[in-house]
Formats: structure tokens, C-alpha cells, sequence
């Protein structure tokens, strides 16, 4: 093969495993050799000689929540010009699940592995690092920079929806929210409060927190007769991802309750259907590609680089505004140091 392209057997190898090295033209025509000569390398083999293949995995918490499908792209449009191929995990929240594919992916000795932990507790992920695995958190931080990760500030955005219901004039703001266990949930929820202080409101009065158990929409759905059901007059509805609130939304429109005239909706992440709902959701919107571009580039700087200090990655939420609140000027909030 390396006689047929001209080229070194180095040369050969470098394309196979370190495409990034070698110069476009040359690399063609060793893959032109590679495809008329029907080779099929052997990653089981190639696996045992150098110790890693060439793939990476992704443990996530919902594979159907478009919002990781998005950060997933990122990620993938990162690695795969060097090679890579993505082993995709869906825990469903499940921590005893997360762990189920970490052990098994690290068995399969992945080169790295990126993961939105289902748990606060990081003990059995930084144990991953500890062996030798790079390992980089996707949409969480790390304490004390023991890890890579990619964030977006969530009690920002939790203050951006409350504030943008509360400053239009709604008195009370239901938060549909998932399990506290989920750090973006919590962050989220402090966010709501903070907004509702700032403005002078009582949180405990101006915010009720109803809890779900799934960040689905059939919850959502589920959640409309409880919001209905709070005393206090709730005339608002803040939902921690688009999920619940497109069935926050069906929900409310299965009881007869007109959004939003008679109540408003927020949702969180922004993702792809979020315009095309009706009415057309607001939403607090999080660059989600961006957040797996990044994490994969974190996880090739770690691979790679011996000197690699750990950082996090940092990045803004915006509020997006559309039909199913009143299109209300966000406060100017003061953000503390």
C-alpha cells in the first residue's frame, strides 16, 4: 500500500492514526491506495498494540432531549476530522446506569470520554482521569478545576425567565423542575429566587416550585393540572427545559387555559421546535453545539498535551423572547462579583 501511494509505511500509519499530521494531498492518495487495494484495518488488533483505539465516548442524560443532540453534533463535528467515531450513552438520569457505561467504556478503553453526570457526586468519574482516561464534563462544572468541563451559567439563565415573568406584571411563577440531584436544575432554581429578591418579591411567595421526577415533556403534560391546582393565583409557568414546557403547553391547552393571556411560559434550552410550537415558546437559549465543540476540543488538548492543566469553559445564556409571554423588557439585574 505504501508502495502503491508513494509514501512511507510511517507515512501510512501517520494517516491511519494521526490524520491531522499529514498533508491533505498526500493523505488522499494514501486513502486512494487504502480503498483500491479493499484494506480493512483491524482496530482489535491495532487496539492491542497501541494500548487505545479510536473512539470516544459520550455518556449523556437524555439521548431524545434534542438539547444533547445538538451538543452531541458539536462534539462530533470536533473530533471527526481526526478520526474519531462516537460511542453514544443515554442514562436516562440514571446514576447507576452512568456508571454501568463508564465501566463499560473504559473496559473497551476508549481514548477519552466526555459525560453530563446524572449525580452531584464526581467521585467515580474523576476515578476515570485518576486511571489515565481523559475525562471532560459537558454543561457542568468541576470543583476545584479537578476536571475539564464546558458550562453555561444556569442560575443566569433561571434569572433571566423569572425576571422576565415577574417584570411584566405575572405575581406568581410556577417552576416546573426536575430532580434537585441535577446540578443545572438546582442552579436554575437559585436563579428564580435571586430574580424574584432583586425585584424586590418574596421568593417563597413570588415562586412555587413543583417537582417532577423526568425532564420529559410527558411530565410537563402532567405537571398542568398541579400548577392549576396551587393556591395563590399562579399566572405564570417557568419549566427547566423546553421539554417540559412543550407539555407544560399541551397540557394547558387540553385544560382550556389560554397562554398566555391567562398564563405565561418559559422554557429553557432554546432548542430546534421551541419557534415552531404555538404559540411559539420563549425560551432561555444555551449554545449547545458550542458546548460540544468545545468539550471535544478540551478532551483532544488533554490527550494530547502531557502539560495539560485543567480549565472550564465557560458560556452565557440568552433569554429569547416569543408568543407564549408578553414580550416584556428583561430588568437590567445587577450581577454580583
Amino acid at each position: 500500500m505504501a508502495e502503491l501511494a508513494a509514501v512511507s509505511i510511517g507515512t501510512v500509519s501517520n494517516v491511519l492514526n494521526n490524520p491531522s499530521i499529514v498533508a491533505s494531498a498526500t493523505r488522499d492518495r494514501v486513502l486512494a491506495a487504502i480503498e483500491s487495494t479493499g484494506f480493512v484495518r483491524s482496530t482489535a488488533a491495532h487496539q492491542l498494540r497501541g494500548g487505545r483505539n479510536r473512539s470516544i465516548g459520550v455518556v449523556i442524560l437524555d439521548v431524545s432531549n434534542p438539547f444533547f443532540t445538538e451538543m452531541v453534533r458539536g462534539a462530533e463535528h470536533a473530533l471527526r476530522d481526526d478520526g474519531f467515531v462516537l460511542v453514544l450513552c443515554s442514562t436516562d438520569e440514571s446514576v447507576t446506569r452512568e456508571r454501568h457505561y463508564l465501566g463499560l467504556l473504559e473496559e473497551h478503553r476508549v481514548e477519552g470520554i466526555l459525560v453530563t453526570p446524572a449525580e452531584r457526586d464526581l467521585t467515580h468519574v474523576s476515578a476515570l482521569a485518576s486511571r489515565g482516561i481523559p475525562t471532560v464534563l459537558l454543561d457542568r462544572a468541576a470543583p476545584g478545576r479537578s476536571l475539564c468541563s464546558v458550562t453555561v451559567d444556569d442560575v443566569r439563565g433561571g434569572e433571566l425567565a423569572a425576571a422576565h415573568l415577574l417584570a411584566d406584571g405575572r405575581e406568581r411563577v410556577a417552576f416546573v423542575n426536575g430532580p434537585p440531584s441535577i446540578r443545572q436544575c438546582a442552579d436554575r432554581r437559585r436563579g428564580a429566587r435571586r430574580a424574584a429578591r432583586r425585584l424586590g418579591l418574596d421568593p417563597d411567595r413570588a415562586i412555587v416550585e413543583i417537582s417532577v421526577p423526568a425532564l420529559t415533556d410527558e411530565h410537563g403534560e402532567l405537571a398542568a393540572r398541579r400548577v392549576l391546582e396551587r393556591a395563590g393565583g399562579v399566572d405564570a409557568v417557568m419549566c427547566a427545559n423546553d421539554l417540559l414546557a412543550l407539555g407544560m403547553l399541551r397540557g394547558l391547552d387540553g385544560l382550556g387555559v389560554s397562554v398566555p393571556d391567562a398564563m405565561a411560559v418559559v422554557g429553557y434550552d432554546d432548542v430546534a421546535f421551541a419557534a415552531m410550537l404555538s404559540p411559539a415558546l420563549t425560551s432561555v437559549r444555551q449554545p449547545k453545539f458550542e458546548l460540544g465543540v468545545a468539550g471535544a476540543e478540551l478532551l483532544l488538548e488533554e490527550s494530547r498535551d502531557p502539560r495539560h492543566v485543567h480549565r472550564e469553559v465557560r458560556f452565557e445564556p440568552e433569554l429569547v423572547v416569543r408568543a407564549s409571554s408578553t414580550a416584556a423588557k428583561v430588568p437590567k439585574i445587577r450581577r454580583s462579583r
